[in-house]
């Protein structure tokens, strides 16, 4: 059999998660579930190859696609091939973790250094989907301007970039209608194989949520008689989900994006401190936000991690020093040292506070969230017991322009702290994220965050 070879170097980045539902719709893979594809390649396979792909095992977040070429009408200069593979959900992608299959034919090119025991291949419909992007193979959630890096190949020595370039109606013969696909773009990279540059190049997917992967069109690099590999969807027994995904991403974590807010308190901060942030470093959708002092009272420097997951968006660190002319209530709470607590110096110190997700997975109004137990990372680090709801979109006009936003509101509670209790509501406009938050705290000031630009 035809195995991969090394499996650790490609996975050593990504975090085991609980499975989640969003992967699931973006891969199925219920026991009975089936795809039948036809594949060509221009240059070494022009006679089209029919493959019957199908579910073989499912164990807790792990599950197991097997394929085969057998019995399917191919010609007899077709690629005979049979396979399993094995991929993992996780909350912030599907991973392919282990692969077997037969060999591919020998007028394919070597995509290793060396033809002995060479565990690479693009004779299948799935290994042209993984290669490059075994870790992840998509990243999730699917969102506007997404982009990610990933590994593949047996010995992790292929790269790719891929970019999320949004929603568009593709045809294939699995359907009578078109369907709404998300479009991936991955640049590939392999160098170093005999058979190069045919394991680079540019490869396009079409996935569908509740069927997975509908087109493959993947332009190998080469010259003037570059191969094109091409595969479409013929039958599936899964249908497309009957709500288009929304796509929106309300908290762009795009490396070196900047934006700038003023915030006042009509009691305790009544001259405008103006801040910045700017996303200084982003991997696996989770990144560092800095922050620095623009103008007015708090002098401040500090950094914020969050993690974009399937579940929604998560604050995972916050961390400012700051010397401020302006004096502000205490916060609790109480069973933290006072050097513990964390403080109001910045808009993002107010958008974080009490729970997470800061955004949940669903942008439907009416979608709620607690935290209302005496446990757990966010009442260690905050204290507070508070829901929070989307009410929907709002028509929202600041400084920096005017947006359609989600709006959240949270009610918080900080036992025996009034400034630290109240309502926040957060406005979050689609690829920019915050745009305002008004907190009505409990000692009857008002906290007011605007984005400048």
């Amino acid at each position: 059999m035809y195995r991969a070879l090394v499996l650790a170097a490609a996975l050593c980045a990504v975090a085991v998660a609980p499975t989640s539902a969003l992967a699931a719709n973006w891969l199925p893979h219920p026991a009975d579930a089936s795809w039948t594809w036809q594949w060509t390649d221009s240059v070494y396979s022009p006679t089209p190859t029919t493959e019957k792909v199908t579910v073989k095992e499912q164990k807790g977040a792990s599950f197991t696609l097997g394929w085969t070429t057998a019995d399917l009408g191919n010609a007899d200069d077709a690629v005979d091939s049979q396979g399993t593979m094995v991929f993992q959900e996780t909350s912030s992608g599907i991973v392919n973790t282990d692969w077997s299959s037969t060999a591919p034919p020998p007028e394919f090119p070597i995509l290793c250094s060396s033809a002995s025991r060479c565990g690479n291949s693009l004779t299948s419909v799935w290994y042209q989907v993984i290669w490059g992007s075994r870790s992840p193979t998509l990243a999730l959630p699917v969102v506007s301007g997404a982009s990610w890096s990933s590994t593949g190949g047996a010995n992790a020595d292929v790269t790719s970039t891929s970019t999320y370039l949004g929603q568009e109606k593709v045809s294939v013969p699995a359907f009578p209608q078109p369907v709404t696909a998300a479009k991936v773009r991955s640049d590939v990279t392999q160098a170093g194989a005999l058979g190069d540059p045919y394991g680079s190049g540019v490869r396009t997917i079409w996935w569908v949520s509740g069927v997975g992967p509908v087109k493959i069109v993947f332009e190998h690099a080469g010259g003037t008689k570059a191969a094109v590999t091409t595969a479409v969807l013929q039958t599936t027994n899964q249908q497309p989900d009957a709500t288009t995904p929304i796509d929106a991403n309300y908290f762009p974590l795009k490396q070196g994006a900047k934006t700038r807010y003023s915030w006042t308190n009509t009691k305790w901060l009544k001259k405008k401190s103006v801040t910045e942030f700017s996303v200084a470093q982003v991997q696996n959708n989770s990144a560092r936000v800095d922050v620095k002092h623009i103008s007015g009272p708090i002098r401040l420097a500090g950094s914020y991690g969050f993690a974009l997951r399937t579940d929604g968006l998560t604050n995972i660190f916050g961390s400012t020093k700051a010397a401020s002319l302006a004096k502000f209530p205490q916060l609790g709470p109480r069973f933290l040292a006072a050097d513990k607590r964390r403080h109001f110096f910045t808009p993002y110190d107010l958008m974080i506070y009490g729970l997470n997700p800061i955004l949940p997975d669903s942008t439907a109004a009416g979608t709620t969230w607690s935290v209302g137990s005496t446990s757990g990372r966010d009442w260690q680090v905050f204290g507070v017991t508070g829901t929070s709801k989307v009410l929907g979109l709002r028509k929202v006009t600041v400084p920096g322009g005017t947006f359609n936003a989600l709006a959240v509101q949270s009610t918080l509670k900080q036992s025996g702290y009034a400034y630290g209790s109240g309502t926040r509501t957060s406005y979050f406009a689609p690829n920019k994220g915050l745009v305002k938050l008004v907190f009505k705290h409990g000692d009857g000031s008002t906290s007011t965050v605007e984005l400048l630009k």
